[in-house]
């Protein structure tokens, strides 16, 4: 039997996820930072809209534990601890316009970071401790 080793096409991620301490505070720095705005919420989570049909999922921390039943299956438990990375993409010019608004509205710049290709990276922290960078094109060869 002749076997297929190339994998079938993956389009993007859909959703990544967060761990976090309060749901409340979490939904609201991302909604008054990122203008994400929100479009569910369970006693678990909270599902947040990012440009380009993408999903940030924020989960009450240990809410997810078990198995959380749906009327299509169950969705397998799962939770996550320390400090977690996600990384933004912004136009290279919306960089200096971030960092006024990132300081409008109290949250230090962690880390400011110059890479090789030209990129420039800005790292902070979501009131979880999560480390959050916005990155300029070119960070990465695929983008």
């Amino acid at each position: 039997m002749d076997r297929n080793t190339t994998p079938p096409r993956i389009s993007h991620v859909l959703e990544t996820s967060l761990y976090v301490g309060d749901l409340d505070r979490s939904a609201a720095f991302y909604g008054a930072l990122f203008g994400f705005g929100e479009f569910m919420r369970d006693h678990r989570m909270a599902a947040l809209e990012i440009p380009g049909g993408q999903v940030l999922l924020l989960f009450r921390r240990g809410a997810s534990l078990q198995a959380s039943p749906t009327p299509g299956g169950d969705i397998p438990p799962h939770d996550g601890h320390g400090s977690l990375h996600l990384c933004f993409a912004i136009p290279a010019q919306a960089l200096d316009p971030w960092e006024e608004f990132l300081a409008g509205h109290g949250v230090a710049v962690e880390s400011r970071v110059v890479w090789p290709s030209g990129a420039v990276s800005l790292y902070f922290r979501d009131p979880d401790g999560h480390s959050l960078e916005l990155a300029t094109p070119g960070l990465w060869p695929n983008r």
